[in-house]
């Protein structure tokens, strides 16, 4: 069996109001634009998921409302513990996903070794390393379940930047 799960971090952030609190920050109009960008993305290629796990920051919650009409309004849970997670605690989460495919939206800089972690070999793209906001991996894995997924198991089939979908 083949497990899919797509990768997301959030997209770009207001930082105008100094009185937020970092978990509350908004996305800004870039955000706000590239999110449904990365949705229609994924659906063009099918890569619809079934569930969707995201960090419960403002702009994390923003990007998924912004994915979610593109990629079918999946069942969502939100996370407190995706917020600024390390990739241990990400892989804990994924864990328990119970859908074929599965898409998380977290943080950097945790989103980004999580995404390395687990891949035996990066995509060949000049973004990877970076993860910038709203950069989406869809990694596979050949596993029966979520419980037998794990760092240097999977493999790229697909990677991509809000940048270059946008022009």
């Amino acid at each position: 069996m083949t497990l899919t799960l797509i990768l997301t971090r959030h997209a770009k952030s207001d930082w105008d109001d100094p009185r937020l609190s970092d978990h509350d920050r908004p996305l800004n109009e870039r955000g706000r634009a590239s999110a449904p960008v990365i949705g229609a993305w994924l659906a063009e290629r099918g890569w619809m998921p079934g569930q969707a796990m995201v960090s419960t920051a403002t702009r994390a919650v923003e990007t998924w409302e912004g994915m979610a009409d593109p990629v079918g309004r999946p069942e969502v849970t939100f996370h407190p513990r995706l917020y600024h997670a390390a990739p241990d605690t990400m892989l804990i989460h994924l864990r328990k996903a119970s859908a074929p495919v599965v898409l998380m939206i977290g943080h950097n800089p945790g989103i980004a070794a999580f995404a390395a972690g687990l891949l035996r070999q990066p995509p060949r793209h000049p973004r990877f390393a970076a993860y910038p906001t709203c950069a989406t991996l869809v990694a596979r894995f050949e596993a029966e379940s979520w419980d037998d997924v794990g760092f240097g198991r999977g493999s790229a089939a697909d990677f991509t930047v809000p940048r270059e979908l946008m022009g």
